[in-house]
């Protein structure tokens, strides 16, 4: 954000040019900060709902926390996905307040209280125990966004009777979130089963054929369950804020 244009537009806020109304929609767009090595939009929480996420896949641990201090600077919570263990480590000396979910894989610090603004619970389940660490992703990502969030884990088809035991949960659940490998089939199941919406995610659990996810992802393109909407292989995060977005619908 530059200061010459954020005085600029309080000042025609103050002399009546502009609406309160016009000056958040001019603050949605301002300009972002450039650290060089990273870009960081500052005003990602106005607009979508939820700060900037950093994909920690890739990127060196000085580079993570540089971007982790320049947001926190602003005080915006700060999740970390696709961080490994021995990176969360390094990360964890530098911000003792933050937490590592192992399983996600994802890291967190929070400046400001999450306080809870969905309107139903989001429910995350998976066919098996395998699919856990993408439905953890999932589930911490709606948290972070102010959901209440239950989970339901190794339901598959094999043996479906599981499944059928925890219809109360499923029947309460405002959104459903899904992840499962093999042949991707407890999606469309869930979703002959409930009046609401359903985000299947594919995982890259399986055998040869199941050509790491692919097969799972082709099976719930395919569904014919209606209001079954899916994402990418292993995309525990994007699951995870799609529900959260339609549960503050």
């Amino acid at each position: 954000m530059n200061q010459d244009t954020l005085k600029n537009l309080l000042s025609r806020l103050s002399r009546g040019e502009i609406t309160i109304e016009e000056s958040l929609e001019r603050l949605k767009s301002l300009p972002f900060e450039d650290l060089g090595f990273a870009c960081i939009d500052h005003h990602r929480t106005l607009r979508k709902g939820l700060s900037e996420v950093i994909f920690g896949e890739g990127k060196d641990v000085p580079t993570i926390i540089g971007i982790m201090e320049q947001m926190l600077s602003h005080e915006e919570n700060v999740l970390v996905t696709r961080l490994s263990p021995e990176k969360a480590r390094e990360i964890q000396v530098r911000f003792p307040d933050g937490t590592y979910n192992e399983k996600a894989k994802m890291f967190i610090v929070i400046k400001q209280p999450v306080k809870i603004t969905g309107r139903g619970t989001i429910l995350v389940m998976t066919a098996g125990t395998s699919d856990i660490p993408v439905a953890e992703e999932a589930a911490v990502v709606a948290r972070f966004m102010g959901n209440e969030v239950d989970t339901i884990y190794d339901v598959g088809v094999a043996g479906l009777h599981r499944l059928l035991g925890h219809w109360e949960k499923l029947t309460k659940a405002a959104v459903v979130v899904v992840a499962a490998g093999m042949e991707g089939a407890l999606p469309s199941v869930v979703g002959g089963l409930v009046d609401k919406p359903v985000i299947a995610v594919p995982t890259s659990v399986g055998y040869g054929a199941s050509f790491q996810g692919i097969a799972a992802l082709l099976g719930m393109l395919n569904s014919c369950a209606a209001g079954v909407t899916v994402v990418n292989i292993d995309n525990g995060f994007g699951a995870g804020y799609a529900a959260g977005v339609i549960n503050r619908a």
